[in-house]
């Protein structure tokens, strides 16, 4: 068997025309969905995300704002400018780009941010509210990984899910998201004594840790589903994920790639999350 691949790009591109006929309704009545993107300091890596945030922003019919501001900016500067943009009626979402320079507590920044204008999902009031299933917005890898179960005729109701990762951003809210779908989640991380016996028990495995070679083919049960989310580079300096693909492709039934994979479907649910909150602002209206 070969694992069928899941196409970030195509699934992305297929929610962005939807995505944009939703922001056009909107721009008609006078709600263009907004967002704001914050980066502070010269990471390289986050120039890059940022800009192609911004791009996917301008690219769906969404108004964006991109503010760049010195690494020596202070913490008070940085929260009173998110506490501006808590007030502005034209940005429905803000994104400080993480990780921010040492001397500023990220915690703070993130709690600053509006809930109602928090498409990361990071605020505290968006993780409780996915706790205990209320509405709010969802992290958006996690969020960008059940649409792409979705988009394959997966559903997660009565299977075995394993998440290797226990992080805020894509470990916690991923098992919450499977658990709300419906499946038994078992949560793997550093401290588990042996993974190979959890994965291969899985009919749905997601790696999320940042470490190659993760997961390899003898830890996948033959046909599971496998959602690679990591981002590291081998040792020619290419982009890969968590899992070692090659492998794994040859056991698993569909598998995501990387790059190509969820890393798309993390910007357009941003895109998501903001139109989401423009709609909600339009319908109080």
């Amino acid at each position: 068997m070969t694992a069928q691949l899941i196409d970030g790009v195509a699934l992305s591109r297929q929610i962005r025309t939807e995505l944009a006929q939703r922001a056009a309704a909107l721009t008609s009545r006078g709600h263009t969905p907004g967002l704001a993107v914050i980066l502070v300091g010269d990471n390289p890596a986050s120039q890059v995300y940022v800009r192609n945030k911004v791009k996917a922003c301008h690219d769906t019919g969404l108004h964006s704002v991109l503010e760049q501001y010195p690494a020596s900016m202070s913490e008070a500067e940085l929260l009173a400018r998110v506490r501006a943009l808590n007030e502005d009626a034209s940005i429905h979402g803000i994104l400080v780009q993480l990780p921010l320079p040492a001397h500023i507590d990220a915690h703070k920044v993130i709690e600053t941010i509006s809930p109602l204008k928090d498409v990361d999902g990071f605020h505290v009031a968006s993780a409780g509210a996915l706790m205990v299933g209320q509405e709010g917005f969802k992290p958006c890898t996690p969020y960008g990984c059940m649409q792409m179960l979705k988009a394959i005729g997966c559903d997660p109701r009565g299977k075995h899910a394993v998440v290797i990762g226990r992080s805020n951003i894509v470990g916690k809210p991923m098992a919450m998201l499977l658990l709300q779908a419906n499946a038994t989640v078992t949560v793997c991380h550093s401290a588990t004594p042996d993974l190979a016996q959890h994965t291969r028990q899985a009919d749905i495995v997601v790696a999320a840790v940042g470490k190659r070679n993760v997961l390899t083919a003898d830890m996948v049960k033959p046909g599971a589903v496998v959602i690679d989310v990591g981002m590291n580079r081998n040792d020619e300096g290419k982009l890969c994920g968590d899992v070692d693909f090659d492998g794994v492709r040859e056991v698993a039934s569909w598998i995501t790639p990387v790059p190509g994979g969820v890393g798309p479907m993390t910007i357009t649910m941003l895109l998501v999350n903001t139109v989401e909150a423009a709609e909600r602002v339009a319908a109080a209206a």
